[in-house]
């Protein structure tokens, strides 16, 4: 039994220093990449935006004056009003907090739901992963963005908390799915049956053993989905379901611009934003799945 605990402490060390030194070789490979570095940055400047907009601009995006109304671009107001006389450039950084809000918590929540159902389903076969399994093939085979939209308008009082919640019901499946396939091919290696051998609990097995070397395909797909994420939440208030007035959201002045078409610079600003802040997420999630790929690492 002594051997055996040394086998597998030796071997769990081994483990550790090379998750740092993948973690290390990781950033080092990213950092190398200009396009991660490009978009990393637009990202921070996405979420100072969203968090202290103040910085951006000292107007009030609620401050209207009527007799602005749609203008173009003035002194001091680089995109313009909108069809209320309110500053547009105000608008736009006040918007970015509900789809940077919806991305991310989204995103973590799906990541954390979709790689806990998938530990549990691959590495207890059976009864769990049957029940696990069939919730999720039931959930594929209803059309997400139907049933988002039905839970939604159901709802009187739409929230960011809400439109997270009733994302992260539906769109735990196919991480789940990932993962679940990636412990299949975990929880037979060596370290993994020594630590069973010796009675490792099988919560600490999973936290210790299997989670980190099954989590790499999950995580290059969460990253690559944040960029879907935030054209969804705009899709969403667009069709009259997502953030309620007076929410200021991308979303819903892209809404408002369908209405004036004759006004494209309230449509230009908020699309090249939304276009811009999605971008940026799928080049990194690329960038974070490239670096991963062991081939490519070779």
């Amino acid at each position: 039994m002594s051997d055996v605990t040394a086998v597998v402490s030796a071997e769990a060390q081994e483990l550790g220093d090379g998750r740092t030194l993948s973690n290390r070789e990781l950033l080092r490979a990213l950092m190398r990449k200009p396009q991660f570095v490009l978009c990393s940055l637009l990202l921070l400047a996405f979420f100072t935006m969203a968090a202290v907009p103040k910085l951006f601009t000292s107007a009030d995006p609620r401050f209207c004056e009527l007799g602005k109304s749609r203008q173009g671009r003035g002194p001091g107001h680089p995109f313009g009003f909108d069809i209320q006389g309110c500053d547009y450039f105000a608008n736009v950084v006040y918007g970015a907090r509900p789809s940077v809000l919806v991305s991310i918590c989204a995103s973590f929540g799906v990541f954390v739901l979709a790689g806990s159902f998938g530990l549990l389903a691959g590495y207890f076969p059976g009864f769990i992963d049957a029940l696990i399994s069939r919730t999720a093939d039931v959930l594929f085979s209803i059309p997400g963005l139907v049933v988002l939209i039905v839970i939604l308008n159901s709802v009187p009082n739409r929230s960011i908390w809400i439109i997270v919640g009733v994302i992260l019901l539906i769109g735990w499946p196919g991480g789940m799915r990932l993962m679940r396939a990636t412990v299949f091919s975990v929880r037979n290696r060596e370290y993994v049956l020594a630590a069973r051998s010796i009675g490792v609990p099988p919560l600490r097995i999973l936290r210790k053993h299997v989670f980190p070397n099954a989590m790499a395909p999950l995580l290059a797909m969460t990253t690559l989905g944040i960029g879907g994420m935030v054209g969804l939440e705009a899709a969403l208030t667009f069709l009259g379901v997502g953030l309620q007035p007076p929410s200021i959201s991308w979303g819903s002045q892209f809404g408002v611009a369908a209405s004036y078409r004759d006004t494209p610079h309230l449509f230009i600003w908020p699309a090249l934003f939304i276009s811009t802040m999605t971008i940026s997420f799928m080049i990194i999630g690329d960038s974070i799945r490239d670096a991963l790929d062991p081939k490519l690492m070779r």
